[in-house]
């Protein structure tokens, strides 16, 4: 087991072996920043069921190491923060710092982290479709070059999927599962005329 503080953002998931980069400018977590780069520079992220404060979390989160760090002279902080393992949430824990903190479990990732050719083409021909649908552009040549787990890994992370879809996602117990989940999504959101209005993202 272990004792994590975590940074419930909506929306806003990590993968093993990616990157997130985080702007903080809350004082309570410049605080957690603080405290992180003094310890063990690990944070957790992890999305809050609803987006309001002291909401309930989902179940899984990931692991992240602060990598780059930026500290500006006002106390907010630009970091890069380096997926590391998934983890689970046994329960919250009662602290007296102003971020919170959870007691969870390391989550080992088990399965084939590489996918059927089938499974590859089946996923590059929708996220083509999807793309072109959303007006992205994208570096296919770069595309290609990425290993499976990098490709649907980074793609699931960056998606402007709403947050329950995006926890769906990192919840997947396997590389073939969130793959077939992705497409599924992918399909969805791309006959929705309101995912017009979403963030703009380039899937690069």
């Amino acid at each position: 087991m272990a004792r994590i503080t975590i940074f419930p953002l909506p929306g806003a998931v990590l993968y093993p072996g990616l990157h997130l980069p985080l702007h903080i400018f809350e004082p309570r977590y410049q605080a957690m920043i603080g405290d992180a780069l003094v310890r063990d520079r690990r944070i957790g992220m992890i999305q809050p069921q609803r987006a309001q404060e002291g909401a309930p979390l989902f179940a899984v989160g990931c692991l992240g190491r602060i990598g780059e760090v930026e500290a500006m002279e006002d106390g907010r902080y630009n970091i890069i923060l380096e997926g590391e393992a998934r983890f689970r949430v046994l329960r919250e824990l009662d602290v007296t710092t102003p971020f919170r903190q959870v007691e969870a479990v390391m989550l080992e990732e088990t399965g084939e982290q590489t996918l059927a050719a089938v499974e590859r083409a089946s996923f590059e021909r929708e996220a083509r479709r999807f793309a072109e649908a959303q007006g992205y552009s994208v570096d296919w040549d770069e595309v290609n070059r990425l290993d499976d787990l990098s490709l649907i890994n980074g793609v699931s992370q960056i998606a402007p999927f709403d947050p329950a879809s995006k926890q769906a996602l990192l919840e997947s117990p396997s590389l073939s599962a969130r793959c077939e989940l992705l497409v599924q999504l992918m399909q969805f959101f791309g006959r929705r005329p309101e995912s017009d209005d979403e963030e703009g993202i380039t899937l690069q």
